[in-house]
């Protein structure tokens, strides 16, 4: 099994390499994971920084203490993929999350479709937004990322609009499409943007307004995948055709 992960804001260790891992992290690889002397860890800022690490020992029930020697630079794949997926009801948006961080998606951008059932408004949509992340998180450290997804603000039509314009390939997951996103031909480096519409679909005013903006609709397959599902499919595809996965 893979070593597992820890996250850390920095990676300041003390004489001859010595490391404290404290505070909720240090209380799980304590605690719950119950590691011990010789085992190997891995610390991680989430953001591609990363150390390969072997535990010395255990400082009470909250303290781990490691040897870090020194800390690695884990660059940003090519092509970079975004998701922007529509707002699902209940936790169906932290499945998502979870899953398209487990496959590797680089971005996830919430999006306030017209046909969304939910919307994260107010106080309500700080949590939920805060739960996504945390989410994305999470399921990082489960997967054995260094690098974890950004997850950023809610968007409107008109930003989801904007940074479909930006990308360097750009679709939508929509039964309108003609060609299959397995046929689509995609660029090497650059940024893959999808969009992944609500329960409901895509309304029509949208899909015109992301084709002005240069996203083609595109089917994934014969059969019709929720919403919390769909991006992680596309995803998982898009990874095997451009040789990330390879």
């Amino acid at each position: 099994m893979t070593a597992p992960v820890f996250v850390v804001e920095h990676f300041r260790a003390g004489g001859g390499g010595r490391y404290v891992l404290d505070g909720p992290e240090g209380r799980h690889a304590v605690s719950v994971k119950r590691l011990r002397p010789g085992e190997d860890v891995i610390l991680t800022d989430g953001a591609g920084h990363w150390a390969d690490c072997v535990v010395l020992g255990t400082e009470g029930k909250d303290r781990l203490v490691v040897q870090l020697d020194s800390v690695s630079e884990e660059p940003p794949e090519e092509p970079r993929i975004t998701v922007v997926q529509a707002l699902p009801k209940g936790d169906r948006g932290e499945l998502a999350v979870e899953t398209m961080t487990e496959v590797g998606v680089d971005a996830i951008v919430p999006w306030a479709a017209a046909r969304c059932i939910t919307q994260w408004k107010g106080d309500r949509g700080l949590r939920s937004l805060a739960k996504w992340r945390a989410t994305a998180r999470e399921a990082g450290k489960q997967s054995r990322r260094v690098r974890f997804p950004e997850v950023a603000d809610a968007a409107t039509t008109k930003q989801v609009a904007a940074l479909l314009a930006r990308a360097d390939f750009a679709a939508v997951l929509h039964e309108s499409g003609e060609e299959p996103l397995a046929t689509a031909e995609l660029p090497a480096e650059g940024e893959i943007v999808l969009v992944v519409g609500p329960e409901g679909g895509v309304a029509p005013e949208e899909l015109e307004l992301f084709a002005g903006a240069g996203a083609k609709a595109y089917v994934l397959g014969p059969t019709v995948l929720r919403t919390s599902t769909a991006g992680t499919a596309a995803a998982a595809l898009l990874l095997g055709r451009t040789g990330r996965w390879s």
